[in-house]
């Protein structure tokens, strides 16, 4: 195997020439629309993803996103919109006049057939030769680690390890694009955790394009350079997972993404670069002023859980002075220990409830809170984001 992007074997080439020109998308979804029924499953989506990106389509059950993958295999026809591949249409091309291979959730292993002719079952389909078949399969064999396992069938391996026929088989045929549907749902944390990382380092390795389809966000955030958020049937959503969990453009996206801390709000006035705001469960508070200019006088403002300090007493200068912007006095009413987190529940003083996520940074709870402590949480103007309501 070469770190070079993989060439399309002659049964895909029939497909025609996939390479984009330069500067232009390897795929580009233009207005993709499905209906089944009355049901709209995809509304309108338009993507463009780049050569040798990992790309994550991630939303709630239902949002589409399934739907959009199988319309980029060819299990399904769009309704409406167009699928350029290296710039030509493929919306109505066969699965198997596409450059394109499919992962699936389930595996979908021949039962019957040991890893080695699992592996090599598309390339049989395909008329490949049988010297470059054996070749072929040796070299997946190495590079998913499975040596010493070709002659035994599914049900004597374990999960892990048929994933990993699955990801072989699907990697046989070297195509320009793979689609993974919710591959390592079915593994354990641990080994999904460990799979992850194989996953992105294989991906890396043969420079090959990859989507997949999640609605784990962790999963999403961890192996994905972009991530697009799918909510009934639309793009909510489109950025790196930084951005994304820092910089989201709406409330649903805050909330779907990690945890938040969200207040309504209302404007008060403008202090510089910062507003000053009103919200029922916090009080007045302090943000910095939005990327985009408020349209309304009512919104959302979020504040993520590590990014509350919590202290015993509020935090002062050297000369005594007090420095928190943003102070919200109150007493724990829950407590949750994840290991290297702890997730504290503040009752706020002004009604509201504010999670806080704090690391462990000792071994013993020296620096720890116990329920009922009265504390003082604070956070910075910076550390908050204004949404729309």
């Amino acid at each position: 195997m070469t770190d070079e992007l993989p060439r399309t074997d002659a049964a895909v080439d029939a497909a025609g020439d996939v390479r984009p020109a330069a500067g232009q998308p390897l795929l580009r979804i233009e207005g993709v629309a499905k209906t089944f029924g009355s049901f709209r499953a995809v509304d309108g989506v338009s993507l463009d993803i780049k050569a040798g990106e990992f790309f994550a389509l991630l939303g709630p059950s239902g949002c589409g996103k399934t739907t959009l993958l199988r319309m980029l295999a060819g299990f399904e026809a769009p309704d409406e919109g167009r699928i350029l591949l290296g710039g030509k249409d493929i919306a109505q091309a066969l699965p198997h006049e596409r450059p394109i291979n499919m992962m699936f959730q389930s595996y979908a292993l021949f039962p019957h057939l040991s890893v080695r002719d699992n592996i090599a079952f598309g390339l049989k389909r395909a008329g490949m030769a049988r010297a470059d078949i054996a070749t072929r399969v040796s070299e997946m064999v190495a590079l998913v680690k499975l040596e010493g396992l070709e002659k035994r069938k599914p049900d004597q391996l374990s999960g892990g390890q048929r994933q990993r026929v699955a990801l072989a088989r699907a990697l046989a045929r070297r195509p320009q694009l793979l689609l993974l549907d919710e591959p390592l749902a079915a593994l354990d944390k641990k080994l999904r955790e460990s799979t992850q990382g194989e996953l992105m380092e294989l991906q890396r390795r043969l420079g090959m394009t990859f989507i997949i389809v999640t609605h784990d966000q962790e999963e999403a955030m961890t192996m994905a350079s972009r991530i697009g958020v799918m909510k009934a049937g639309r793009l909510d959503q489109v950025a790196s997972p930084r951005e994304l969990y820092e910089a989201p453009r709406s409330r649903w996206i805050a909330e779907f993404v990690g945890d938040i801390n969200l207040f309504d709000a209302e404007f008060k006035l403008r202090d510089g670069h910062r507003l000053v705001i009103g919200t029922r469960d916090a009080g007045t508070l302090v943000v910095a002023e939005p990327r985009e200019a408020l349209g309304e006088t009512r919104f959302s403002v979020a504040i993520r859980p590590e990014k509350v300090k919590l202290s015993r007493r509020a935090p002062v200068s050297e000369a005594g002075r007090e420095t928190a912007i943003n102070r919200l006095d109150g007493v724990i009413a829950d407590i949750c220990y994840l290991g290297g987190t702890t997730i504290y529940k503040v009752k706020l003083d002004t009604g509201g409830m504010l999670q806080a996520s704090v690391v462990n940074s000792a071994r013993l709870d020296v620096d720890a809170y116990s329920l009922n402590q009265n504390v003082v949480a604070w956070f910075t103007p910076d550390d908050c984001v204004v949404l729309p309501s």
